[in-house]
């Protein structure tokens, strides 16, 4: 029996999202006689809840073609909403959904938080008994899905495109403090990541011979703040200048903290920024050199902008949603899809499977074999795994009249067959 489809996404989106989602809506075209109508959830679970299921099936294969270089999350929407184990009329809501709309293969796109939602519709449909087929597809520019070890996942479609932005970021930021340095010798840039080393550590990619006068703190290395100084007035003394390249995790005392729906710190939200609080104390303790620190919040152009998305990502993201659809047809409920590494000199990948509840809330840190004993730099270890993610070459991204050419729906929806609904959290 021909079943119906819903993809969704939620969390922070990446550069090559959208081609996961393609390669899913592309995939599943190829099968029509098991896939019906593709529907996307406007905005996540929270478009599943209120019944907002954007038609796929409706949109030209322009448009679907056009995700492979469309960032972000504009064209189906993300969110930050968790159903979590009390909310019962949101899982009531969800089986109620599935079953109006024919939908048999639910997959949804995301983080750890993400796969957790995953795993808890496909538990709920074995509860249920509702002929569902729930299949998790990976994301997250933080690389923290999946396990110390790299068995259950190499890395996450997102992570190489952000590695590739701060590779570039921090070339133009030296050209900049090399110039700028008599009035501005210190330059701390802030990463994203949250707690996690992943991203402030791709800076040294535009280092890896170790020639600029560059310094990584990410949560993991545990440096406190007066260290930091210290190791900044060294490098003045050294060099006259230093880059610095902080997480934005990273301890630097009370920042007025925000947390998001998952429970995160939302540290583009927080009172304080890292950043600052680090420019504020070099400033204020002295810097060994004339002139001052200055800083900058590197912000959501880091997961937004297409233009630094590495090309390896893109074919990586697409093919990891392919295997989500073959997951689904072949092997069941309850999978996310999964990239695993060739061992070997020469990079190479292999696309399989793992257990939701494997990775379903997990957390992975930076590993400490790869900071180096200085605390302030990442091993030629973490570089070897890093580089290939990021690619050669740019990517090409549809111009018309000088403006990038994005994906751009229609708004059809599906018809609404079920009352109102205000999800339980708002």
């Amino acid at each position: 029996m021909i079943k119906n489809v819903i993809v969704a996404q939620s969390g922070g989106p990446s550069p090559v999202i959208n081609n996961s989602l393609r390669g899913i809506i592309e995939t599943c075209r190829m099968f029509p006689e098991i896939f019906g109508k593709v529907y996307a959830g406007w905005h996540g679970i929270e478009g599943v809840l209120k019944e907002e299921l954007l038609d796929l099936t409706a949109q030209s294969e322009e448009e679907i073609s056009l995700l492979r270089t469309t960032p972000a999350a504009g064209s189906i929407g993300t969110c930050r909403y968790k159903l979590k184990d009390k909310q019962h009329k949101d899982f009531e809501r969800v089986i109620e959904i599935l079953k109006a709309h024919n939908v048999g293969y639910f997959f949804y796109i995301g983080g750890n938080d993400s796969q957790h939602t995953a795993f808890k519709v496909s538990e709920l449909a074995k509860e249920k008994g509702l002929d569902l087929v729930a299949t998790g597809v990976p994301k997250t520019i933080d690389n923290d899905v999946g396990d110390s070890e790299f068995k259950l996942i190499d890395h996450t479609p997102g992570y190489g495109s952000v590695a590739r932005y701060w590779s570039h970021i921090v070339q133009n930021a030296n050209e900049e403090n090399m110039g700028s340095s008599p009035a501005d010798p210190v330059l701390v840039l802030q990463a994203m990541g949250r707690k996690i080393g992943y991203i402030p550590a791709a800076a040294r990619l535009a280092d890896p011979k170790r020639e600029m006068p560059l310094q990584i703190y990410m949560t993991e290395s545990k440096v406190s703040l007066t260290e930091l100084a210290d190791n900044v007035n060294d490098q003045l003394q050294k060099d006259g200048r230093c880059i610095v390249v902080i997480s934005e995790g990273f301890d630097v005392g009370e920042i007025g903290e925000v947390k998001d729906a998952f429970g995160h710190t939302s540290f583009g939200s927080s009172k304080i920024s890292v950043y600052q609080s680090v420019v504020n104390y070099l400033n204020e303790k002295g810097i060994k050199a004339k002139g001052a620190a200055r800083g900058q919040v590197m912000g959501t152009d880091q997961r937004d902008t297409m233009i630094y998305a590495s090309t390896i990502d893109l074919d990586e993201a697409y093919k990891v949603g392919q295997k989500a659809v073959e997951i689904a047809m072949n092997d069941g409920n309850g999978w996310m899809a999964t990239i695993l590494r060739q061992p070997g000199l020469i990079y190479n990948v292999y696309y399989d499977k793992v257990p939701l509840e494997k990775v379903a809330l997990s957390e992975r840190f930076f590993p400490e074999k790869w900071i180096m004993k200085n605390r302030i730099d990442v091993t030629d270890e973490f570089l070897s795994y890093v580089r290939p993610l990021i690619g050669e070459d740019w990517v090409s991204v549809p111009m018309i009249n000088g403006r990038q050419r994005f994906t751009q729906f229609k708004p059809i929806f599906a018809e609404k067959k079920l009352p109102n609904y205000t999800p339980e959290a708002y």
